[in-house]
């Protein structure tokens, strides 16, 4: 397993392309990105869990139901999301890709991200239309130029890709995701497109990513909303030529890890790039009973918005973490909870068997000051560990958000 450059055009035959077409006010942010494969792919995708659900999901599941798609269109600035006529405009987007790159509108993923609740035009995308096919890209810029194009609020664009093998074949999978805010565990809660090579059936691909997420975008909170709008997709092409996939067994482990190691990579940036962040958290837990349990702890410590505050003003107040985990509704052994910081700078241990140990508030400040600190919990009461990701809460967050929309 081998990281690469190139996102989602790491693998053989996707083209990509992101432009301003319009729906953003400022000109110099891209606002409508495309991603097409050179022939049909299997797809599998995951949405949000909210009621409320943007227009653009009601779409694409509807055009995923036979599990293929060749194209991706997703607009940034607006959601798309109650809007009357919302179905309509996603419709009319997947016809514009379909007529522009000659695939069936049925094979369009659509999504939008951006404020909810306002009209979206769809003379700008009609407008750019052209332009947006005429850049696809094989290479890596065509991969980076989509990224930037379904950003919102994000500082960076998130892109990463692996190489592996798979039957004597090269294979790639890559990805791009938007996510800053309104981000909380329940799948989907941010926007994420996956491409890859490999030759494998819709019903496993479909397996692969819903197993997937448990253990990856389900564990990630940036401030407990989520979004409306947000979904992660994975479009298979074959290209790679390996033996197709249809089954359990070494060639679907081995495409597992692959996408798992996409999937953490993502993670890792989307938290890190919280709105107002400051600094990446990872809660990593050991010693649960059960899957569950370490799961739950880990989401508890992650979205505590006491423990996030906290480690923004780099102060050790491990009694947070202690907090977060009795609430969490997982069974534990308070007795038996170890705790302790880490980062570049070192380790700092603060508690041991539930209880508080004498440990260097100087040395604890040096860690919890670095960009990225990673919050060791363990239960002591079995063999199971999880992983969580988020971010700390800054004053720059209220003031993102406080206004978002105008």
């Amino acid at each position: 397993m081998k990281l690469i450059k190139g996102g989602v055009c790491a693998a053989a035959g996707f083209r990509a392309n992101g432009i301003h077409c319009g729906i953003r006010k400022n000109k110099t942010k891209k606002d409508l990105a495309l991603i097409v494969s050179d022939v049909p792919a299997a797809a599998a995708a995951v949405y949000t869990t909210n009621l409320v659900k943007g227009a653009p999901l009601r779409v694409t599941k509807a055009h995923l139901a036979d599990g293929r798609a060749q194209a991706v269109i997703c607009n940034s600035g607006n959601a798309n999301t109650c809007n009357a006529n919302g179905v309509e405009i996603a419709e009319a987007m997947s016809v514009l890709v379909a007529d522009a790159v000659s695939v069936k509108k049925e094979d369009v993923v659509v999504a939008s991200t951006g404020v909810i609740g306002q009209p979206l035009d769809i003379t700008p995308i009609a407008k750019g239309m052209e332009a947006l096919a005429a850049g696809l890209s094989a290479d890596a810029e065509g991969g980076k130029a989509a990224a930037d194009a379904i950003i919102t609020t994000d500082t960076v664009a998130k892109e990463v890709a692996v190489e592996f093998t798979l039957g004597g074949k090269t294979c790639h999978l890559g990805g791009i995701a938007k996510g800053s805010g309104m981000i909380h565990p329940n799948m989907a809660t941010m926007l994420v497109f996956m491409t890859t090579d490999v030759a494998i059936s819709p019903a496993m691909l479909q397996k692969a990513l819903s197993g997937d997420i448990a253990t990856t975008f389900n564990m990630i909170s940036i401030d407990g909303d989520t979004s409306t709008n947000d979904m992660v997709t994975v479009l298979a092409n074959g290209l790679a030529g390996n033996d197709e996939i249809t089954e359990e067994g070494a060639d679907f482990d081995t495409f597992m890890r692959a996408l798992n190691t996409v999937s953490i990579q993502l993670c890792r940036m989307i938290a890190g790039d919280g709105e107002g962040a400051t600094k990446l958290l990872e809660c990593k837990v050991t010693g649960a009973p059960t899957l569950e349990d370490a799961k739950k702890v880990a989401k508890s410590v992650i979205c505590s918005s006491l423990l996030k505050s906290a480690m923004f003003g780099a102060d050790a107040n491990w009694g947070r973490v202690l907090c977060a985990i009795g609430y969490s509704g997982a069974n534990v052994d308070v007795d038996a909870i170890d705790v302790a910081f880490r980062s570049p700078k070192g380790t700092v241990a603060v508690c041991e068997s539930g209880a508080g140990i004498e440990f260097s508030e100087e040395l604890a400040k040096e860690i919890l000051l670095e960009k990225e600190i990673e919050i060791l919990v363990s239960l002591g009461k079995g063999a199971f560990d999880a992983t969580a990701w988020g971010c700390d809460l800054t004053y720059d967050y209220v003031k993102i958000n406080g206004d978002y929309r105008t």
